[in-house]
């Protein structure tokens, strides 16, 4: 009685846990599998019309854009971020002074909600009231800097803001990954007379395929999935000028009252994201089971 008790007991205690995950988690992600399959407008309708919210979808001038810019934006916000991140944790990587408070001063954007990095950097970069008009105020009159108002610009202040965000997290991952690199294949290079250029680029570097591939991973899940940075920068505005898919999907249900074409672009963003989850989660089982 004891040995069954000590089984089911975890059982019972994670029960209500995992009831609750696969009841609004997965039974809504199905849930929104129908509706983009019918004709819901302003309340779920159970007419089945079949891929013609998908059909209606891509025609879409507004989801086009919204697709353009999420490309626009991903590219450079992984790039950058990748890049960046690399940068900052080889320099920390140095043994530096105040090591800690830096990396700290790094990480600390990633504890700030997007919304809060959305006003604070729509604030800044405001030409009537933010850099601009400081610039102005200092005597520097002819400084310009009104790219959250322009619509072919726009959406670069959001691509800065979110690279703001999260260089540091990707730092982090970095730097733990090269603190994870074996020593003795360091100083066998350096006996031999590399570089340290060279160290990084030709041993550190190629050693930490996992954590870039981790760092794609994530760079990537947040960037399809980016809304409320939008909507605290700008909006999606001026125009549409940074629509992003999360932000059509929820003008076009809950705005426009097309609640099949919302479900629709949801369930696009689901498979973009699991396009990239997927490979990765058998690329790492697979590398769990060849070291075996």
């Amino acid at each position: 009685m004891r040995d069954r008790l000590q089984e089911w007991v975890p059982r019972i205690v994670l029960a209500p846990s995992f009831a609750a995950i696969v009841i609004f988690v997965y039974g809504f992600i199905l849930y929104t599998g129908w509706l983009s399959l019918t004709d819901s407008r302003m309340l779920p309708n159970n007419e089945f019309i079949g891929l013609a919210n998908y059909e209606k979808l891509f025609g879409l001038r507004h989801w086009n854009v919204a697709l353009k810019n999420l490309f626009i934006f991903g590219t450079l916000y992984i790039v950058i971020s990748s890049a960046l991140g690399l940068f900052l944790a080889i320099l920390l990587d140095q043994q530096i002074r105040n090591e800690g408070f830096i990396r700290t001063v790094y990480l600390y954007p990633m504890a700030i909600s997007f919304i809060v990095t959305g006003v604070a950097w729509k604030w800044f970069l405001d030409p009537g009231i933010g850099l601009q008009n400081t610039m102005h105020q200092w005597g520097w009159q002819s400084f310009e800097f009104t790219w959250i108002k322009d619509r072919n610009l726009a959406i670069y202040t959001i691509v800065i803001a979110a690279i703001w965000q999260s260089s540091g997290y990707v730092m982090a991952m970095f730097l733990a990954g090269l603190r994870g690199v074996d020593n003795e294949v360091i100083k066998a290079a350096q006996v031999d007379g590399a570089s340290g250029f060279l160290i990084y680029r030709r041993i550190i570097i190629p050693m930490m395929r996992p954590v870039f591939l981790s760092a794609f991973v994530v760079l990537t899940h947040l960037a399809i999935k980016s809304y409320d940075l939008i909507v605290a920068m700008t909006g999606g505005g001026p125009g549409r000028a940074t629509e992003m898919p999360a932000t059509f999907m929820y003008s076009y249900t809950f705005t426009r009252n097309q609640m099949g074409v919302g479900a629709s672009s949801a369930i696009i963003m689901l498979i973009m994201i699991f396009s990239i989850i997927v490979p990765y989660l058998y690329s790492e089982i697979r590398a769990g089971r060849d070291k075996k």
